[in-house]
């Protein structure tokens, strides 16, 4: 994605693209931290307005309050789609849909009643905290972790199979020993108490009464306590791997001023994603 300004931009949209996209000059450190200072107090005040008694005393103000933000929003999207270089790589980019996702709720509720509870997805766009205040270590942990998840996917997938074949079997049994007398009405309702029991969140709204019944159960939650535990070791045994942690955490903490990419090389002198000199 190229996120230069726009090739003959004028002296305003230069001055825009700086403050916008550049959180190193003291003017776009300023604006990205106002920036996340709005986007709390919007997510606030829509979980404010969701409490009766407040909503009740203070509705009309939270609801000017939701659309004066939202309004801010509008103008800041716009002025990124206008100082950029490629408008329309930047709307599709990850940042740029959050970005457009952010101020759509509000509009939506002028179709669909109560959609504005939605703009809580604001709250994704707190992630620029990590590129405004330089965390660069935090965001490698993230993708230590994020690749550590990768390299076990076909582990847990099979894993995950198993679980669902156990889940089906079990369930189908308590179908036909319990029956629908005592709450299993259906395969499909039996399987939904087999995860319950399995996951050991156990909700209780339904229960076996037979003995071959609370055998099975018994036999289900102590399957459970075993079962929680190993994806937990194939995620952890890929992470102990000495090699991939230290590679993770060797990249540069640098983003590229043209393209915002990061995960560069120690050594890396230019950018990997543009070619752009860091």
């Amino acid at each position: 994605m190229d996120n230069r300004p726009r090739e003959g931009a004028s002296g305003w949209k230069r001055t825009a693209y700086s403050v916008i996209f550049e959180s190193d000059t003291p003017a776009g450190r300023a604006f990205d931290i106002g920036l996340l200072v709005a986007i709390v107090l919007s997510v606030v005040a829509v979980m404010l307005e969701s409490v009766r008694s407040i909503s009740a005393q203070y509705g009309p103000f939270l609801q000017a309050v939701e659309w004066a933000f939202t309004a801010l929003f509008i103008v800041e999207y716009v002025l990124r789609l206008l100082v950029v270089r490629r408008p329309l790589a930047y709307a599709l980019s990850p940042l740029g849909i959050v970005d457009f996702l952010a101020i759509v709720p509000t509009l939506a509720t002028l179709l669909l009643a109560g959609s504005r509870y939605l703009l809580v997805i604001r709250t994704l766009r707190l992630l620029r905290v990590f590129r405004i205040f330089k965390l660069g270590r935090f965001v490698g942990e993230g993708e230590f972790i994020v690749d550590a998840l990768k390299a076990s996917r076909f582990k847990i997938l099979v894993f995950l199979s198993a679980v669902l074949t156990l889940v089906v079997v079990m369930g189908t049994l308590m179908y036909v020993v319990e029956g629908g007398q005592n709450g299993f009405t259906s395969i499909p309702k039996s399987i939904y108490w087999a995860i319950v029991t399995l996951t050991t969140v156990g909700y209780g709204d339904i229960s076996p009464v037979s003995v071959l019944g609370q055998s099975l159960a018994s036999v289900l939650m102590i399957l459970g306590y075993a079962i929680i535990a190993v994806p937990t070791g194939i995620v952890s045994a890929q992470m102990a791997l000495p090699s991939k942690r230290a590679e993770a955490l060797a990249y540069k903490q640098a983003i590229c001023h043209v393209c915002q990419a990061a995960d560069h090389r120690p050594d890396a002198e230019f950018c990997w994603r543009c070619g752009e000199k860091l």
